[in-house]
């Protein structure tokens, strides 16, 4: 991303919307639009390899692995607000393990472009089948959307649910229900 070209293009935008960007208040805003925006999509330009660096490490486990309520930030796609929430993310091994700030950095990974929250959700499971080719993945996300809250229909308290589940957490109904149970009432609370 080329942020100085970005930073033009906002300062474009602030006389779009009738403000004057030379005034005091406004004179560093497109720079810092635009070092905000880069981070904001990051995801777009690392690699999933750098991501997971390595941490993938042999385990006898076989048990169900979660990481529950994994921070999440993210952009939504069709109005280029803010969505946030919380991610669960659960598998089961077979001979590999994450590290389990992976979980959180892949979270990170998708999150980090312009999204919608159900192709993050597959994203974020699919990464982990890939990663460590476990039994079964299932992700669960939870979001409150200020495409929602702020225009539109102004729905101050509504959050969206979104699940993901592959492998054995598809096909087998006690496993997913484990899952979801091991969630538990702590899915509450944005």
């Amino acid at each position: 991303m080329n942020e100085k070209r970005v930073a033009d293009l906002i300062r474009k935008l602030l006389v779009e919307l009738g403000e004057n960007p030379k005034r005091q208040g406004l004179l560093r805003t497109p720079g810092r639009v635009a070092r905000s925006l880069a981070y904001l999509t990051e995801g777009y330009r690392l690699k999933m390899g750098t991501v997971i660096n390595g941490a993938v490490f042999k385990s006898e486990a076989n048990n169900m692995i979660i990481a529950r309520d994994i921070e999440v930030y993210s952009m939504c796609e069709h109005h280029m607000l803010p969505f946030f929430g919380r991610c669960h993310i659960g598998y089961i091994a077979k001979s590999k393990v994450l590290g389990v700030s992976k979980l959180a950095r892949l979270t990170d990974f998708f999150a980090r472009r312009l999204q919608i929250q159900e192709r993050l959700t597959a994203q974020i499971a699919n990464a982990v089948m890939e990663a460590a080719a476990p039994e079964g993945v299932g992700v669960v996300m939870e979001c409150r959307h200020l495409c929602m809250m702020m225009r539109g229909v102004g729905k101050q308290n509504s959050v969206m649910t979104t699940s993901s589940v592959l492998g054995s957490f598809h096909d087998d109904q006690a496993t997913r229900q484990e899952f979801l149970n091991l969630l538990g009432d702590r899915r509450t609370g944005l």
